[in-house]
């Protein structure tokens, strides 16, 4: 079929959101150090149109807003060049402890995420 598999979508929505947290300066990696995890807790995709094995992709990603222990995310997938509009979806994030419970993010973390 040469289309790309709809679970790929969730994998581009991942590393967008990623990139973003990156350019805002939160290291995932280190949030987790501090025991401080984001795991998500609500996920949509809406298809708009294939995305085709060897398909240059941009994902664009922007934070929908933040709480002291919530971050939600908004998505757009676009197909270079030309702009076509793949996809489009959201993830919403509960902030946690290593033990699953819930835990208020650091204050100068919400900060990079406003």
């Amino acid at each position: 079929m040469g289309v790309a598999h709809h679970a790929n979508h969730f994998i581009w929505f991942e590393i967008g959101r990623t990139e973003l947290l990156r350019a805002r300066g939160v290291d995932y990696g280190r949030l987790e150090d501090e025991g401080i995890f984001l795991p998500v807790i609500e996920a949509t995709c809406a298809y708009r149109a294939p995305a085709r094995y060897d398909d240059f992709l941009r994902v664009h990603t922007q934070i929908e807003g933040a709480t002291a222990v919530r971050v939600a995310f908004a998505y757009r997938i676009e197909s270079e060049p030309g702009g076509l509009v793949v996809a489009t979806g959201s993830t919403r994030h509960a902030a946690v402890d290593r033990t699953g419970r819930p835990r208020r993010l650091p204050a100068r973390i919400r900060e990079l995420l406003v």
